[in-house]
């Protein structure tokens, strides 16, 4: 038979802060003198949104939600991104290519053709 995890209790310390500890870390009433030492374990700190979403009264559903779906849609959004700049650059590369070419088969028809379009494009 498999042993549960021991549960953790958060408290709030008194600079403010939220900190994990185990009923372990708790202290033990001592006949002597000597210090009692606590172990607190902080929580860790990539886990803001979980604890903002706990916090303002949200339920779990919705912080399993943040915890999947964040970094998938980060992901989805930088694909589309590098898929439209490849596209954005194809684009560019074929369009000049195309100019190119026919600035140099048309001869001096195309350059003329090329002038006058020009030239038409600046008075409007």
């Amino acid at each position: 038979m498999e042993q549960l995890p021991v549960p953790r209790t958060v408290v709030q310390l008194p600079d403010g802060t939220h900190a994990y500890i185990s009923p372990s870390d708790l202290p033990v009433p001592q006949q002597t003198g000597a210090p009692q030492v606590v172990h607190i374990h902080q929580a860790p700190p990539d886990r803001t949104v979980q604890r903002v979403a706990l916090g303002s009264g949200i339920g779990a559903g919705a912080v399993g939600a943040s915890v999947y779906f964040g970094p998938l849609l980060v992901a989805a959004m930088t694909s589309m991104a590098v898929s439209l700049a490849v596209v954005a650059l194809v684009v560019v590369v074929t369009a000049w290519g195309l100019v190119t070419v026919v600035r140099s088969v048309g001869g001096t028809d195309g350059k003329a053709a090329a002038k006058n379009l020009a030239k038409a494009r600046r008075r409007r």
